[in-house]
């Protein structure tokens, strides 16, 4: 990935601008699954400054640039401003997914044409299940899946698409069952992420 000056960006410089804009949190937090982890991701504090969000976007492009993609889709909302730049760097169209009634859709006039070369982008990939479930669309719409892509892997592994996967960086953090948190056995309380702002 290339950073502003023109020199190649490696991961350690994503890991970076997401800890400087908070984006990367270390602590004791309780994720929306019941798990406690060290750790907290939310891409949207580091997307909010345009000049990230172009680095990153450029720097995804660039690894999937010779896949002569025609549209860039991604899952909303925490896909959106990621695809937007990606698209823009690769000078094609950008559209996203939503939920409607808990289903996966293409809304606001969005389309895809038969055989339309996609790419699937995401901030954060985990499980992995937004971005299938965005394939899934793409593909009952015609779409011929060539990659799929992220800022940050934090699947250790596990996440698996049916078109090449690319991240700009991997980072593992642990998870822990309540019952056996060593951060609380610590005794540290842990934080659910959206009941303070962080």
């Amino acid at each position: 990935m290339r950073g502003e000056n023109g020199m190649t960006t490696r991961a350690e410089d994503v890991l970076r601008r997401l800890r400087e804009t908070e984006a990367l949190l270390e602590g004791h937090f309780l994720l929306t699954s019941g798990l406690h982890s060290a750790g907290y991701v939310q891409c949207a504090k580091v997307l909010q400054y345009p000049q990230h969000a172009e680095v990153m976007g450029t720097g995804i492009a660039e690894q999937v640039r010779d896949l002569s993609a025609d549209v860039v889709m991604s899952p909303a909302i925490g896909g959106i401003v990621l695809g937007q730049e990606v698209a823009r760097a690769l000078g094609v169209r950008a559209i996203f997914g939503e939920r409607e009634q808990g289903q996966m859709t293409l809304r606001r006039g969005f389309h895809l044409e038969p055989g339309e070369r996609v790419i699937v982008v995401e901030d954060v990939t985990t499980t992995g299940g937004s971005v299938r479930e965005v394939i899934e669309v793409a593909q009952a719409h015609g779409g011929n899946l060539v990659a799929t892509a992220a800022i940050l892997d934090r699947s250790n592994g596990t996440a698996t698409f049916p078109a090449p996967f690319h991240a700009l960086a991997t980072l593992n953090i642990q998870t822990y069952a309540a019952d056996a948190c060593p951060l609380c056995q610590q005794g540290t309380a842990p934080v659910k992420p959206g009941n303070r702002q962080i």
